[in-house]
């Protein structure tokens, strides 16, 4: 059975689910370096759209590292108060610079200046020296716009897996499997 659009199932979810005040941006990305060393941590989803899903990071932080690597990537969304999980796999491409300067110039102030302040993922001798390059990069931007950092911005995980999974009595879970192949979705059911 093909299905014209499982992000529009998705979009669905999430619209019922902040109806119903979760919080839907989180989610765990799965990564893994060049060896297959896998790492998972929460990124916050920042848009969803037909290419795929977007979250912002640090390029040069171990997942940038790591999807440079290996340009595929994993999510995982779970809303433990309505039994719901989705699922995402696919390949991952940096978005479009001015999309990222979009959504960097809408960030609070502070979290622009983290991104210029902080290597990311690297070791850090103490607090203070992240503080210090705090108050660096408020005083070098006091009078002005803080431009993106250039090594900073979107992330798409484009999907070619997505299940959604929906809690039931005695684990006997709804699970529904879409798979794009050749730019069409098909989908089919999976045993709990």
């Amino acid at each position: 059975m093909t299905i014209a659009d499982p992000i529009a199932e998705y979009l669905r979810a999430s619209a019922r689910a902040a109806s119903q005040g979760i919080d839907t941006a989180p989610a765990a990305l799965a990564t893994a370096d060049r060896s297959g060393r896998p790492a998972v941590r929460i990124v916050l989803i920042r848009h969803v759209d037909e290419r795929g899903f977007v979250f912002h990071t640090n390029y040069n932080s171990r997942k940038g590292r790591e999807l440079a690597e290996n340009a595929r990537a994993a999510l995982c969304i779970h809303w433990p108060a309505l039994e719901e999980q989705i699922r995402i796999e696919g390949a991952v491409e940096r978005i479009a610079a001015d999309e990222s300067d979009a959504y960097f110039k809408g960030r609070p102030r502070g979290s622009q200046i983290g991104a210029w302040a902080s290597d990311q993922s690297e070791d850090l001798p103490a607090r203070a020296a992240l503080e210090a390059r705090m108050r660096e990069i408020e005083e070098r931007y006091s009078e002005s716009e803080i431009p993106r950092p250039p090594h900073w911005g979107g992330i798409r995980v484009v999907p070619d897996r997505i299940e959604f999974w929906y809690g039931r009595p005695d684990r006997l879970h709804d699970r529904v499997l879409y798979v794009k192949s050749a730019g069409t979705w098909t989908t089919s059911r999976l045993y709990p």
